[in-house]
């Protein structure tokens, strides 16, 4: 049940985070030189979302993410494979944020205009593998389709502040690790 001190139910938010700690090793992972994990949590359109991220920081800043994990609570699923085909997008999407996603102004407009001008994570960038862990749940069906990308650049720039003891203030992460 609801905690009536919060807007939203803090019972299945702390249910996904224990869900992606334990689906990703996060209890016995240890950081080493460079490699570490992240954590973040997110709940929009009624869904309850957490991801891990396992970041490995190169010597010259480069970010080489070799996997995430999901655990979503969105309610009473209807097409489990829909739920994780959406979230395993989000991983990437929420990639490219944190890493290319730059939108610059010039006299007032945006000059990324369209995706000619707006970098996506290509394959090579993307996460090598995405682990999507859908949450059991009697709540009523509630959105897959925004919630998934908002808690991936928090896991993102967490597993780099682990890995190197850099805090990234801003996006794209790539300016503050060169």
């Amino acid at each position: 049940p609801a905690n009536p001190k919060f807007p939203f139910d803090t019972a299945r938010l702390r249910n996904v985070i224990e869900v992606v700690a334990q689906n990703s090793n996060w209890a016995k992972s240890k950081a080493s030189s460079g490699r570490a994990l992240g954590i973040a949590a997110h709940r929009s359109f009624l869904t309850y979302v957490a991801a891990v991220a396992d970041v490995e920081v190169g010597s010259r800043g480069e970010v080489k993410i070799h996997r995430v994990d999901i655990a979503v609570d969105p309610g009473q699923v209807v097409n489990p494979e829909r739920v994780r085909a959406q979230f395993e997008g989000a991983a990437v999407f929420g990639t490219s944020i944190a890493l290319l996603g730059e939108i610059t102004a010039k006299g007032g407009r945006v000059q990324q205009t369209n995706f000619d001008r707006y970098q996506v994570a290509r394959i090579n960038q993307a996460p090598l593998e995405t682990r999507v862990h859908i949450v059991k749940s009697d709540a009523a069906p509630a959105g897959v389709g925004e919630p998934g990308v908002p808690p991936i650049a928090p896991a993102i720039c967490n597993a780099i502040f682990a890995a190197t003891g850099k805090r990234i203030r801003e996006l794209p992460v790539r300016k503050q690790l060169a």
